[in-house]
């Protein structure tokens, strides 16, 4: 399954943009740009938890931005800006993102802020 949404104006839910959203099973992408193109990926088994948004206008005209929280070393937080389907396409990638750390053998750690320093006995 792939999803291919554009990033849109709100008022009246117009395509706008030159910013591309590509999301499939493996790989989220996200292009931008019209004459210095830019595009960026993100693996979807670096995609540790997603957020959904909507605002009072997105939703009179449809539409939702989705926060993707990352591993990933060049953006920590991929935005999806004013699409449509934004809750069937954020399931999917919760989905997906599951089932890829499954697929890799992947395990989520959280950064506790324990030093080496806190670990040892004293020494």
């Amino acid at each position: 399954m792939e999803y291919v949404e554009k990033k849109r104006v709100v008022l009246f839910a117009m395509p706008l943009s030159f910013t591309t959203y590509i999301v499939k099973e493996d790989i989220l992408t996200v292009d931008t740009g019209f004459m210095n193109k830019t595009e960026n990926d993100c693996y979807m088994y670096k995609i540790q938890d997603v957020r959904l948004t909507t605002t009072l206008f997105e939703r009179i005209f449809g539409l939702g931005t989705i926060s993707c929280f990352t591993g990933d070393v060049t953006d920590k937080t991929m935005v999806l800006s004013h699409i449509k389907n934004a809750k069937e396409i954020k399931d999917f990638i919760l989905k997906a993102s599951e089932e890829a750390r499954r697929k890799r053998r992947t395990l989520n750690t959280l950064d506790i802020g324990a030093d080496k320093r806190d670990l040892d006995d004293g020494e």
